[in-house]
């Protein structure tokens, strides 16, 4: 599944990282309307090299899904997302979630519930994952 997800085909353009990247942005927009999120909490959340936040950030700026934006710290970046942008995230989005429906579908309630148990576990005891 994650060999699905990382496919680029599946994505449309936007790597796996970056669609995490957007995904930390977008819930944050949909919470306060804004999604103004730094980098430290984009490193933070997605457990990234900050070298590796920062091509991501570069490469969704450089395609217009993020914006730079000037935050309440001057000490660290900010990014929002380019709302007018939003809907090609959507669209990839929409089809890793229906891919995980379909894994869970097959897989039935309950091993599913085992399956992202088993796979949080081994996310956390493995920092190269």
């Amino acid at each position: 599944m994650t060999g699905e997800l990382k496919n680029t085909r599946m994505t449309q353009g936007m790597i796996y990282n970056e669609a995490i990247v957007m995904l930390i942005v977008y819930n944050k927009y949909r919470k306060d309307g804004e999604g103004l999120v730094s980098f430290k909490e984009i490193v933070s959340e997605t457990k990234m090299l900050k070298s590796l936040v920062n091509r991501t950030i570069d490469s969704l700026v450089e395609k217009k899904y993020l914006e730079r934006s000037d935050g309440k710290d001057k000490r660290t970046t900010f990014v929002r997302p380019v709302k007018e942008n939003l809907a090609p995230f959507l669209t990839v989005h929409g089809k890793s979630i229906a891919l995980a429906h379909r894994v869970a579908e097959i897989l039935g309630e309950e091993d599913a519930e085992a399956f992202v148990r088993i796979a949080g576990k081994i996310c956390d005891k493995s920092p190269i994952l």
